[in-house]
């Protein structure tokens, strides 16, 4: 039974919600607990290749909702969202990293750093996604002068793919 921190309460939902998810063949992306007005929503950001229906979005919202009354997860009143991550997915786990190499992303690291050596610390970054290599995220900058950087998993605050 989770009540009380945000942190706790989606550490708890992730922890019920992965096998649901996983039996049903989808992926648990991100846990988004939040205020909206005087209600409290609790959002499950699911996927799977290929892309994720509205029927499993359905499936997905039944299936975990039953689980979390049963263990009650949150006290009190919430309203449960199921949603496909969109097209700025955000990239959590060095798996994430790895599946969509390739692709455009923009990753936001806790501290402001200069991999690139441009002589300029910053926090944000945007490239090409190269994938993993000894537990490094690697990316190729922007620009015809473009460097291929690399970051811890834990160096990282956020990351998300960019739609071009």
């Amino acid at each position: 039974m989770a009540h009380g921190k945000k942190e706790d309460i989606c550490s708890e939902v992730s922890r019920l919600a992965i096998p649901i998810l996983e039996d049903l063949g989808l992926e648990l992306v991100d846990v988004e607990l939040r205020h909206e007005q005087r209600d409290l929503v609790l959002t499950l950001f699911i996927d799977k290749e290929g892309g994720v229906t509205l029927d499993d979005c359905v499936e997905v919202s039944h299936e975990v909702g039953i689980r979390f009354d049963v263990e009650d997860v949150i006290s009190g009143p919430y309203r449960l969202e199921v949603s496909s991550p969109g097209l700025d997915r955000p990239l959590k786990k060095l798996s994430d990293f790895e599946r969509f190499a390739g692709r455009e992303a923009k990753i936001k690291t806790r501290f402001l750093c200069d991999p690139d050596a441009s002589g300029h610390s910053r926090k944000t970054f945007r490239g090409l996604l190269r994938g993993v290599d000894g537990g490094r995220v690697l990316l190729l900058t922007e620009g015809k002068n473009g460097k291929k950087i690399g970051f811890l998993l834990e160096e990282i605050e956020k990351a998300n793919l960019e739609f071009s």
